[in-house]
């Protein structure tokens, strides 16, 4: 399937989804008043500071206030934080990790995924099935190359429409979704699909803010994974393809060179590749 007949999710329907989500999640930070006003002070000067340098004048200050208004509104201040501020924060974060890279999470990340064994298939439609079908596999090791046994490899991604269940009314609820159970040596075998570069929700206030910079809403096809094991610091990632479509100008600018997959076609006409994760101790 070509980007042009990638079916595009609307901006309604995953921004309400995803900010339901996180609201019903709420998250709390242990942060002291002295560095909330410092992050403060600071981000209000560079704003402040962006409009002096630049002159913004009244009328463009209120269409600021009513686009303002209008993320909210749509429900879409998760999609829009995560595709333009999240790599941000977990490049602070990669700062502090001798292990696996790690990138942003995004605004699709559903808890309680079903519960796979070490070699598997993600829950899929038979539609699915027709797609390229890619064999996922690897080891969970510590920072010292030992594999961690019943590590958690938790896998989710969009079909070959751009879709994410949970998401999407049409798509079966954990629909190419699932939390893989390492073996005793850390390793797992994971069948899915390989997914299609897709855009990001455009029909709303996100999409108008891209359009007006003549920007695109694309994301190069990618795997989405969070990996944990016991004692260790989970690592949340995203992995891409080599040669993909949208690799060197991602909207959300979250690709790294660590990241990128090269599959290679096997006579069994699955692709295959492999991808090992290094975690790091817990609390280092």
């Amino acid at each position: 399937m070509t980007t042009t007949e990638i079916q595009n999710p609307t901006a309604a329907g995953s921004g309400s989804a995803a900010t339901d989500k996180f609201k019903n999640e709420r998250v709390s930070a242990d942060t002291s008043p002295e560095r909330v006003a410092a992050i403060a002070k600071d981000a209000l000067a560079a704003l402040n500071q962006v409009i002096l340098d630049h002159g913004v004048t009244y009328p463009e200050y209120r269409v600021l206030k009513q686009w303002l208004i209008d993320v909210g509104e749509g429900g879409e201040w998760p999609l829009f934080l995560d595709v333009f501020i999240e790599h941000s924060v977990e490049e602070v974060l990669a700062r502090s990790r001798k292990g696996t890279k790690g990138s942003i999470e995004g605004p699709y990340y559903v808890a309680d995924a079903p519960e796979l064994p070490s070699v598997c298939e993600l829950p899929m439609r038979d539609v699915d099935r027709k797609e390229t079908v890619l064999v996922f596999s690897g080891q969970v090791t510590d920072l010292d190359g030992n594999g961690l046994d019943s590590a958690i490899v938790e896998l989710w991604h969009a079909d070959a429409d751009g879709y994410y269940s949970q998401f999407a009314d049409h798509l079966p609820e954990w629909n190419l979704r699932g939390k893989i159970i390492t073996d005793s040596e850390g390793r797992y075998e994971i069948t899915t699909i390989q997914p299609a570069p897709y855009q990001i929700p455009t029909d709303g206030p996100t999409g108008a803010f891209i359009e007006a910079q003549n920007g695109h809403p694309w994301r190069p096809a990618h795997l989405h994974l969070i990996v944990s094991a016991p004692g260790k610091e989970s690592v949340t990632t995203q992995l891409y393809f080599d040669g993909g479509e949208w690799l060197d100008s991602d909207v959300a600018m979250a690709t790294k060179p660590e990241l990128i997959l090269s599959p290679t076609a096997g006579d069994d006409g699955k692709n295959h590749v492999t991808y090992n994760f290094t975690l790091d101790p817990a609390g280092e």
